[in-house]
């Protein structure tokens, strides 16, 4: 008996700031391919005639379509005024649409952005199912339960057309990294090679409670961890087939405390020669040994995101640290010259001209001009979240309004141009300081920063020789900026 053929398809259109390859679907590819021939078709780099010929070619019996951001929080005022930055119509012309003119098999979504709107996207796609949360359990049993005939099955975290409700799949149960991605047996990676790296997962979940983040509604509020040896495993596997850097892309890499050190050391101890970084690092847990292990294991940068330096604002956003905490972690990183983008979310509940100073003054007095500092201003509104329950009680929003067209929330203290006014203000002479609009350098200082880069062979992280660049077009010496 043949079996039953499964496409699934990556409709991931955010490139900011760089194209993410899509391995949470090739797990989800790997979970069935003992059940199913299973083929992907990566949107990000191929088009609707690629994705029309693989239609009739292999003639599947199943779709899945994962939908991975909902927006872009990082593009400029104009594109959110003009919606550019609203990807769900596009997904819908250039991925729903098509595959429904030539498919009339059950159609299914998931992916982390589906997974915070799933009976809305559900119904404006008209689509057959959905899958809440972690897909590559989910996904199999409800294939599993539809080939037996069941039309409407009980599985958690799958919803259908005209189902009541459904929870998420007990997330607690699952392990995470059972199983490899394989991505280079599911895609082309060569497109990822020039900007991206590898997304490595060493746990999943988050029990913090920031006041605008959905990791807990996606992945759920308790960590569940990786082995050690699980990791590197990986991380060998991918590094043999592949020439890649790894990026870690935990909720918060350091939390709990010895989890990060574990990894660390297991990466010293097999003597693996790669390029890391990292994102979600806390200042809560940063210590000296930590950072020495991380560059030591081969971390050539981190991403610290204490959204906010204000003490009041750390208590409005819901943080786990405290300020001095943050200095200290500041103060770490400049010893070992750990590189580090700082991200900080401005506007927020609570907000005011006083706070938005106290963490400027703070990125004055401890941050050096060769880290990149990006402020976001105002926050994105998701349902499910602390931040939106603020909102319907400021009433910013409505009771059952739709949110998936972008919707911020910006403290009234900094509305009417007064946040735009102060970040202007303090952003003179700061080089390094930058929206996150401005992410995305000019073409002009990128030509200049590679030739650097080639002449002086260095492999330090990119946002660093572009600020080396910049500052010395500005004809500011950096050794000398660097630590004011």
């Amino acid at each position: 008996m043949s079996r039953k053929k499964v496409l699934l398809v990556n409709a991931n259109l955010s490139e900011s700031p760089y194209a993410v390859p899509p391995v949470g679907l090739c797990l989800v590819a790997e979970s069935i391919s003992e059940y199913y021939d299973v083929k992907v078709h990566d949107g990000a780099f191929g088009g609707v005639a690629t994705l029309y010929a693989l239609i009739e070619q292999f003639k599947p019996d199943y779709i899945g379509i994962s939908i991975r951001n909902i927006d872009d929080y990082s593009a400029d005022q104009r594109s959110k005024d003009m919606g550019i930055n609203y990807f769900i119509p596009a997904i819908n012309e250039l991925f729903v649409k098509p595959i429904k003119l030539v498919f009339s098999g059950p159609l299914i979504l998931g992916g982390a952005g589906y997974s915070l709107f799933p009976y809305e996207l559900l119904e404006l796609f008209g689509a057959d199912y959905g899958i809440t949360g972690e897909g590559e359990w989910v996904f199999r049993d409800l294939l599993l339960a539809l080939d037996n005939g069941n039309k409407q099955p009980s599985v958690a975290g799958c919803i259908y057309k005209g189902a009541a409700g459904a929870d998420h799949a007990e997330l607690h149960g699952s392990q995470p990294g059972r199983m490899r991605a394989n991505i280079d047996k599911w895609i082309n990676y060569s497109p990822y090679k020039q900007k991206s790296a590898y997304p490595i997962q060493t746990k999943r979940g988050c029990p913090h409670r920031c006041v605008y983040c959905s990791y807990s509604l996606i992945e759920g509020k308790q960590y569940r961890l990786r082995n050690a040896p699980a990791v590197v495993d990986e991380i060998e596997d991918v590094a043999s087939r592949i020439d890649t850097s790894f990026e870690i892309v935990d909720s918060v890499f350091n939390d709990p405390p010895g989890h990060a050190e574990k990894i660390c050391e297991e990466i010293i101890r097999r003597n693996c020669k790669v390029r890391l970084r990292t994102m979600g690092v806390n200042p809560d847990n940063v210590t000296d040994s930590l950072v020495t292990l991380m560059r030591e294991a081969g971390f050539r940068q981190i991403d610290c995101t204490p959204d906010t330096a204000s003490v009041p604002m750390i208590a409005h956003y819901r943080k786990n640290f405290t300020y001095r905490q943050l200095v200290l972690a500041a103060e770490i990183f400049k010893k070992h010259d750990m590189p580090v983008m700082w991200f900080f979310i401005l506007g927020g509940p609570g907000e005011s001209v006083a706070t938005l100073h106290e963490t400027f003054d703070f990125v004055e007095q401890y941050i050096g001009d060769l880290d990149l500092v990006t402020f976001s201003e105002g926050m994105r509104i998701y349902p499910g979240t602390a931040l939106y329950d603020v909102a319907l009680r400021e009433g910013m929003i409505k009771e059952g309004e739709s949110l998936l067209q972008p919707s911020y929330y910006l403290s009234s203290e900094v509305a009417d141009g007064v946040l735009k006014s102060v970040v202007a203000e303090r952003k003179k002479n700061h080089l390094n300081w930058i929206s996150i609009s401005e992410s995305r350098p000019e073409p002009q200082l990128l030509q200049k920063t590679l030739a650097y880069r080639a002449e002086s062979r260095t492999d330090e992280p990119m946002f660093r020789s572009l600020l080396k660049v910049n500052w010395q077009s500005a004809g500011r010496d950096y050794i000398n900026c660097q630590n004011r």
